[in-house]
């Protein structure tokens, strides 16, 4: 076992290179210039068309669930355990470096929402289908389907065996066994395991219906929830937010004492890789998941959609991570000989005024129904990425449900650190082809952006 850690964790260094997370960075840079920054002054329209759907659009649910089916798929173990090993790895410099990527990741987000929806198609028993696999074969040229073939393979691998299952699983159970320090943490992992196993695959089985149905009522009440406890602990001890604000711009750019010259580099590069790499983990901005969910939207403009995509790495990073990150860093949980959702749950105990025990079951119970709904939707994901390969309607997507839900079983027994290795192989995998397609479709993005932009300014849109 340990060789096989040393295997993946290498793996991971090399895929999640500086050249993969400058080309990610440069992507949203360059996207953000040639949409005019449109995710600061467009980003209020944004919210209000996530609220009201657009008439006589045509899709398979609303604009609303398309987004909140993205988000039952970003809002998970990111935000909680994810920026808690992104902070503990590369120090609270991550934490900058996250939001960074975040803000320039709202423009990758708006193009890939805008292509999913003018490149998506609608198969012969009425399904829509889009996402990356399409707006490289139908936008770069037939000649590029080879790339979309690798992302479709990527991102099967990603659902089945990362960011889709076993690390939602295991960061379940993870706190399941913190919460329950008294019992036998095999037994736990062994009744949540089976608990979340079953209720998956209750769900999965009914396809984006049902899951866009369950994620439009859970995913905007936890958010609510986590978000409201994460206030509470900034409110209760606004003194120190100054200093931990400090604190992370210091760590970003390694300006700390005796770290200078090649030290001072390391800090920096350890803090941005950390940070960008579990920043996309949690937003999945470039990713390409995202415009998978958002072709099934009901709508029949690409650029309102893809305002509707973009505030979700705004809810998600800016908002959710951003907090999670500032409670750690105030607490100082991360340089405490703590691991994944350890860190978060010293900083809620430093942080709210309740019991140890309420408190790491509310952080317990925020976690599962995030990680669970991650679950959900990365089951839609990497069903697409199937169909996409075998042919839609084909027979192995049931089978494929099935791995699928046995893969959500395995996920309590392998170590926290290969797990999460894992899934940024995959991510980074899936990232790709994709940032290629984004590049090599910006022309596209910005002549739809202006377009649009204009109808706004004649009032032909609203």
């Amino acid at each position: 076992m340990e060789a096989f850690n040393a295997f993946i964790k290498a793996a991971d260094s090399f895929v999640w290179g500086m050249p993969l997370i400058v080309l990610i960075l440069s992507c949203g840079i360059w996207l953000s210039i040639r949409t005019g920054f449109l995710q600061l002054h467009k980003l209020g329209k944004a919210f209000r068309y996530m609220l009201k759907d657009e008439e006589n659009g045509s899709g398979e649910v609303s604009s609303f669930a398309a987004l909140c089916t993205a988000l039952s798929a970003t809002v998970g173990t990111g935000n909680i355990v994810g920026v808690a090993t992104a902070i503990a790895a590369g120090g609270p410099g991550a934490l900058f470096w996250m939001e960074v990527a975040a803000f320039f990741g709202m423009a990758t987000k708006y193009a890939e929402g805008l292509l999913a929806v003018k490149y998506r198609t609608t198969s012969d028993d009425g399904s829509i289908l889009g996402g990356p696999f399409y707006y490289i074969e139908r936008g770069l040229g037939t000649g590029w389907k080879w790339l979309a073939k690798v992302f479709a393979v990527s991102g099967l691998l990603a659902g089945l065996l990362g960011i889709g299952t076993i690390t939602q699983i295991n960061g379940i159970t993870s706190a399941a066994n913190v919460v329950f320090n008294g019992g036998d943490p095999t037994v736990t992992k062994i009744v949540m395991g089976l608990c979340v196993t079953v209720l998956v695959a209750l769900i999965v089985i009914g396809g984006i219906k049902r899951i866009a149905t369950v994620s439009e009522y859970v995913v905007p009440a936890m958010i609510v929830i986590y978000v409201g406890c994460c206030l509470l602990i900034i409110g209760m001890h606004i003194r120190e937010v100054p200093d931990a604000v400090l604190t992370v711009l210091r760590g970003a750019f390694g300006l700390r004492p005796l770290a200078g010259g090649a030290a001072g580099f390391a800090v920096v590069a350890a803090s941005m890789r950390n940070g960008v790499a579990r920043g996309i983990f949690s937003n999945e901005a470039g990713l390409g998941s995202a415009p998978i969910a958002a072709a099934a939207a009901r709508t029949k403009e690409p650029v309102r959609q893809g305002l509707v995509t973009m505030t979700g790495t705004f809810i998600d990073t800016i908002c959710v991570c951003t907090m999670t990150g500032l409670a750690i860093v105030m607490a100082g949980s991360y340089e405490k000989d703590l691991e994944g959702v350890e860190i978060t749950m010293d900083a809620f105990r430093y942080g709210l005024p309740f019991p140890e025990k309420v408190t790491s079951v509310l952080l317990m119970t925020c976690l599962a129904f995030f990680a669970f709904t991650t679950i959900l939707g990365w089951n839609y994901y990497s069903e697409r990425c199937l169909a996409y390969l075998a042919g839609p309607g084909h027979h192995l997507t049931k089978v494929y449900r099935w791995i699928y839900v046995a893969a959500v079983g395995i996920g309590p027994y392998l170590t926290v650190e290969a797990v999460w290795n894992m899934a940024d192989i995959f991510n980074g995998l899936m990232a790709l082809p994709n940032i290629i397609a984004l590049l090599g479709l910006s022309g596209v993005v910005a002549s739809e952006t202006k377009a649009y932009l204009a109808k706004l300014k004649s009032g032909e849109a609203k």
